[in-house]
């Protein structure tokens, strides 16, 4: 077994190489470019929502819960449409620095959680190969875990839940890759 604090380069290194993968997928390559439509009257729906004076969270609508979903006026609601769920930032631009920030802290904790499954798993001056295989297993895993879930039971739509899957499994290859690159050899 070796210690997490061996780790502290690669640990540190695929957090960035993660974070650089994840600015990249997101800023420079088409895939996610369709991930979000505009709202054909934009304007007025801006306007209604104004009128909501609407905090900053989750919102459903039709909003019904438990015995409600069995009253005729609940169900023609669903049925007559939109069915969905809306996300409510704070007003003003959205603090890109802030949100890049939380992501790299994300992608740290992520790689540290890596760093003890793989100490506890893999042997000082293990093969790359054998570091891969584990560290690439759980990190794929770790960044790809929460969107299959999202998609079925929060409606997010399938194509862009698999790019997001398959952006995922890249930062887990990266991540496999800077460990099995880094390992530290048998003492």
């Amino acid at each position: 077994m070796i210690s997490i604090a061996s780790l502290w380069l690669p640990i540190l290194l695929s957090a960035v190489f993660v974070f650089i993968a994840s600015a990249l997928a997101w800023t420079v390559l088409p895939h996610h470019k369709s991930d979000y439509k505009p709202m054909r009257d934009e304007d007025r729906v801006q306007a209604a929502l104004q009128d909501q004076h609407l905090t900053p969270g989750q919102y459903m609508f039709p909003w019904a819960m438990g015995s409600d979903l069995k009253q005729p006026e609940v169900i023609a609601k669903f049925q007559n449409g939109p069915v969905g769920m809306l996300t409510v930032w704070p007003n003003g631009i959205p603090n890109m620095g802030k949100a890049m920030g939380l992501s790299f802290v994300y992608y740290l904790v992520v790689s540290v959680l890596v760093a003890y499954v793989a100490s506890r798993t893999i042997d000082g001056g293990a093969d790359y190969l054998s570091v891969f295989r584990i560290v690439g297993v759980v990190a794929g895993l770790t960044y790809a875990g929460a969107y299959v879930p999202d998609a079925i039971w929060f409606g997010r739509p399938w194509p862009g839940t698999l790019k997001n899957i398959l952006d995922a499994l890249v930062y887990g290859l990266l991540t496999a890759g800077t460990f099995g690159w880094l390992w530290p050899s048998g003492m």
